[in-house]
């Protein structure tokens, strides 16, 4: 049976910050969970104990949080229907996404400000990128060589969409969802090219065919 923790230190925080879901419903951290908050904060190598037991359990009261409002509400709970942007049907990535979106805010709020008030700018933006594996340097490197004479306000327009993507992936529990998220910024970093005159498309299909041509000239050594 899976070990359950439920440090006090941690309760307490929850109900003093946290202003959960259910203001009634318990949050029960399993060692699991425990064990990946203090991962992430383990890459800031906090010397204050106390700020960094904080952190921890403020990442780990979130965590769970988002685990347990994903488990109660699965895909099956949003009806069918069409995604109003394409018309497509609603796939069952859609829908949990739609049933997660509607986590209440002060989840989410609750995390923001327990980082902000415990770490530096920098030391958050470590921590988001913890929740979601790099891929705002990942894929803001791949616009940049897709893209190699970026001028210096689109890269800071597209780094802005990303970091939005990356704070509003956090609240998501897999993958799958947090790639999607990242999907809606890409397209609006790509529009954002695409009105400055770019052609995405064009700049895409360049970028395929260099790499598949340079895989093609080693093959050939």
């Amino acid at each position: 049976m899976r070990k359950i923790l439920k440090p006090f230190v941690l309760i307490t925080l929850l109900l003093t910050t946290v202003n959960v879901f259910s203001q009634t419903k318990d949050v029960v951290v399993t060692e699991e969970i425990l064990t990946k908050a203090k991962e992430f904060v383990s890459a800031l190598n906090l010397t204050d104990a106390t700020r960094k037991t904080v952190v921890e359990n403020v990442i780990a009261v979130h965590l769970t949080t988002v685990r347990d409002w994903h488990n109660n509400h699965p895909a099956s709970t949003v009806p069918d229907g069409i995604n109003p942007v394409t018309g497509n049907k609603l796939s069952d990535l859609d829908k949990q996404i739609i049933a997660d979106s509607a986590m209440p805010a002060t989840v989410h709020q609750s995390l923001m400000d327990g980082l902000r008030k415990n770490l530096s700018p920098e030391q958050v933006e470590t921590i988001l990128d913890k929740y979601t594996i790099g891929k705002v340097d990942f894929t803001m490197k791949g616009y940049k060589a897709i893209v190699p004479d970026l001028t210096a306000d689109e890269e800071a327009k597209i780094l802005g969409f990303l970091k939005q993507a990356r704070e509003q992936a956090v609240d998501y529990k897999n993958m799958k969802q947090i790639s999607a998220i990242f999907e809606i910024y890409k397209t609006k970093s790509e529009q954002m090219l695409n009105n400055n005159g770019r052609s995405w498309r064009a700049l895409y299909s360049a970028y395929t065919k260099k790499i598949k041509e340079e895989k093609a000239n080693k093959g050939k050594n």
